[in-house]
């Protein structure tokens, strides 16, 4: 068992409602509420860390230095993580200040003048 896997009693207090229908839940299954906790909090936790809005929002917090990295590969899994640090180093860098190129005219050839009025429509009718 690993350091992260380590048991840790953790404290904190619930509607009294709550408590004895998660007990009836566990004498039904004969299992324990602790198991039954631990269950649930895994469960919304995988569930969230693969919502968009989530991601999105350990995203912005990554981006603007209210997440560490290691923060950000706990919530979002360690691919999601290493995707988002490549595109803050990317964010952070400076742009490339390179001069367009002399021998490349990206504008030869036919070109097309579209009408936009006339374009939303045309796209309707298919």
């Amino acid at each position: 068992m690993g350091a992260s896997d380590e048991p840790r009693r953790v404290h904190f207090q619930s509607p009294e409602y709550l408590v004895e229908r998660l007990d009836a839940v566990a004498d039904l299954f004969d299992k324990d509420r602790t198991d039954l906790l631990v269950e649930a909090i895994r469960e919304y936790l995988e569930d969230n860390a693969e919502s968009e809005t989530f991601q999105d929002l350990v995203a912005e917090r990554y981006y603007n230095d209210q997440l560490e990295f290691e923060t950000v590969k706990q919530l979002v899994g360690a691919e999601t993580a290493q995707r988002l640090r490549i595109l803050k180093t990317d964010l952070e860098s400076e742009p490339f200040d390179l001069a367009p190129s002399d021998d490349v005219d990206i504008y030869t050839g036919e070109t097309t003048t579209v009408d936009p009025t006339t374009a939303s429509d045309t796209s309707s009718e298919q």
